[in-house]
């Protein structure tokens, strides 16, 4: 520091910046090859040996001078770095995986040896191994420098790293290892099987580098892996081996190289043709070579004997009671469209089991393809199979199941808005009934239970949201149901929407009740099938807020914040004279008080609502003295009447 004696302790911070500011600079643009400019160097070297390092270890959009010039394969700046400013070299930083869509662009915090590897800069990797750097060091996902050099094909690094002790056995958090990594390269899947690597490791789905290179359509990886002994009946999560995986992902070459080198069973060469048929009409919309490989499948079926097919799917409704083709002839005949998609459906239904991800995507995407044509009715009975499907599985606080719940429920209300029964005779009014009940009950069968779990410590964000999502769904299913209900079916609507009512299913994130929800604008069903367009607002809505206070619902029920529906009614944006009207003739307390201390009765005779209440009309004299008893803070339990306590405490904030 002699040479800034002369100096004030602000000219030296201020010779910093300008020193740090200068650094980063020339990392970021010089080209690789570069040195640091003679300036820059000078000034950093009259600094002593702690403040170099300072300077260069500081970060700038959580980067450090070394990381950005590792990135760039500035070489001769890293040594000088390294050597002369003392830089850390375990200093992680924030990396930016390249991708072809810059939407999804992913970013990881790793070490300056795992920046160079993944970038592919093999002179800097020795140079850093040769000062020490961690050779194992592992990224914010537990990706280590050799693995996500793999990822990257950078074989001359992965050589170079493995010869020094890199680890290719180790996996990253989800369970990716090495070999998983590169089946992509033929090359290096060879040299990490060489050198040790587990060919029948296993992810978090529990697939292996088999799984991988058949899903990428990887051959030559492929025969590769299993003449070094990889498990080709090793299953997935969800229950795919190396031959299922080849059907769904429509990898002929694949699916024809793994039926003509492993003896598989007749019955499974039958499901394989079968499935991987299914996979083309689907996917690629070739009914050609779909067909092709169902006839194969059915010779072989009549040959070995293998009919009738097992397991035996039952007729369903959302299937229009279709069963699976059994004989040659009757693939021969077959002309209409949605007879052979629903033959697929059915097919995929029958060898993977309903619940399995990929029948259950077929399913929304086969109603998605009808709702695209305005064949709404087709849709509906699809995603209401759907529907099941994923409650049975997964309840309705998984993601999944509110992701279908919305959609649907969002479709038949707007197809109930916008259209009229009497122009379209297959969504009739009985129609529209049935499956809205439907909806409703599988929505609502275990609600109860799946509320009680929201309390369950750890608390999910996402599984609070899904319910308070589907809590919102059954609201609008409730108007559904009113809306196409004949004067002998509404008392069929009375029973379910009572039994709720009984349940009193509140939101996770609010304490909604059912009320609350339906006096408010807010309620509403957004989905990403509908992204483009805006939701129809059913909510506040006269017929089915009467109808649940017939039904029991309380007027005066209490949310988190200690809101009734009369609290919600009277916000500004929900603005309706005739709901705040409603909820008063019902019993809706004026004087109740929220736990901000605010009271209906200060905002109905306010812009926007002037209503010009006889606010006296609506306030007992219970209620008076209650107020008062609250306000004095005046003893009552054990004083009063049980009943009497219970309205008191109506009255407190």
């Amino acid at each position: 520091m002699s040479v800034w004696r002369h100096f004030n302790k602000i000219d030296v911070i201020s010779a910093k910046d300008d020193c740090f500011h200068d650094l980063i600079e020339e990392c970021k643009h010089l080209k690789p090859g570069s040195r640091l400019s003679y300036n820059l160097r000078n000034k950093l070297e009259k600094f002593s040996v702690e403040c170099r390092r300072e300077i260069v270890n500081r970060t700038k959009s959580n980067c450090a001078p070394l990381f950005i010039a590792c990135k760039a394969g500035q070489l001769e700046i890293v040594e000088y770095l390294v050597k002369v400013c003392h830089a850390d070299i375990e200093q992680q930083g924030v990396y930016e995986v390249p991708e072809y869509d810059s939407v999804f662009r992913s970013t990881h915090v790793v070490t300056p040896l795992w920046c160079s590897a993944v970038s592919g800069k093999l002179p800097i990797v020795k140079f850093l191994l040769q000062q020490g750097a961690c050779i194992n060091a592992i990224s914010d996902t537990g990706s280590t420098p050799v693995r996500s050099a793999c990822f990257m094909s950078h074989l001359d690094i992965v050589q170079y790293l493995v010869e020094n002790g890199a680890d290719i056995n180790r996996s990253n958090f989800n369970g990716g290892t090495c070999l998983i990594n590169s089946v992509q390269s033929v090359e290096l899947c060879q040299f990490l099987i060489k050198h040790g690597a587990d060919v029948n490791a296993q992810d978090i789905q529990s697939k292996t580098a088999l799984h991988y290179a058949i899903q990428e359509h990887r051959i030559e990886t492929t025969k590769l892996l299993l003449e070094n002994g990889a498990d080709y009946l090793a299953k997935s999560k969800c229950g795919d081996d190396a031959l299922q995986t080849a059907c769904l992902k429509g990898a002929l070459a694949i699916f024809e190289y793994l039926t003509k080198t492993i003896p598989y069973s007749e019955e499974r060469l039958a499901n394989a043709h079968e499935l991987i048929g299914s996979t083309f009409l689907d996917e690629q919309n070739d009914t050609f070579t779909a067909i092709e490989h169902w006839r194969a499948a059915q010779t072989i079926r009549e040959r070995a004997g293998l009919l009738p097919k097992q397991p035996v799917v039952p007729p369903r409704a959302a299937f229009r009671y279709q069963v699976e083709y059994s004989t040659m002839a009757e693939l021969d005949n077959w002309t209409d469209v949605d007879f052979i998609r629903i033959q697929s459906i059915l097919i995929t239904e029958r060898i993977l089991g309903p619940s399995h991800k990929d029948a259950v995507f077929k399913l929304m995407f086969r109603g998605a393809s009808y709702l695209d044509v305005m064949r709404y009715q087709r849709c509906i009975d699809l995603w209401i199979r759907v529907l099941e499907i994923r409650v049975e599985k997964d309840s309705i606080l998984y993601p999944d199941t509110c992701f279908t719940a919305q959609a649907l429920v969002r479709l038949m209300v707007d197809y109930n808005e916008k259209y009229d029964p009497a122009i379209d005779e297959e969504f009739s009014y009985a129609q529209r009934f049935e499956d809205s009940v439907k909806t409703f009950e599988i929505l609502t069968k275990d609600i109860a239970q799946a509320r009680q779990l929201l309390n369950v410590r750890p608390q999910y964000r996402r599984q609070i949201e899904s319910y308070d999502r589907i809590l919102k769904s059954i609201t609008h299913l409730i108007y559904l149901m009113i809306r196409s209900a004949t004067s002998e079916q509404i008392t069929i609507v009375q029973r379910l929407v009572t039994d709720l009512v009984r349940v009193n299913p509140k939101s996770g994130t609010t304490d909604d009740s059912l009320l609350h929800l339906c006096v408010s604008k807010l309620n509403t069903i957004r989905s990403g099938y509908f992204s483009e367009d805006e939701p129809i607002a059913i909510f506040p809505n006269q017929t089915v807020i009467e109808f649940l206070l017939r039904c029991g619902a309380s007027v005066n029920a209490r949310n988190e914040s200690k809101s009734t529906p009369l609290h919600v009614a009277t916000v500004p944006y929900n603005y309706n004279k005739w709901l705040v009207k409603l909820l008063l003739r019902h019993g809706a307390h004026l004087d109740q008080p929220n736990s901000a201390g605010e009271y209906p009765a200060q905002k109905v005779n306010q812009s926007p609502f002037t209503m010009d209440l006889r606010l006296m009309n609506y306030i007992t004299l219970k209620c008076l003295c209650a107020t008062v008893i609250y306000k004095h803070r005046i003893p009552y339990v054990g004083q009063v009447p049980k009943t009497l306590e219970s309205f008191i405490q109506l009255h407190e904030a």
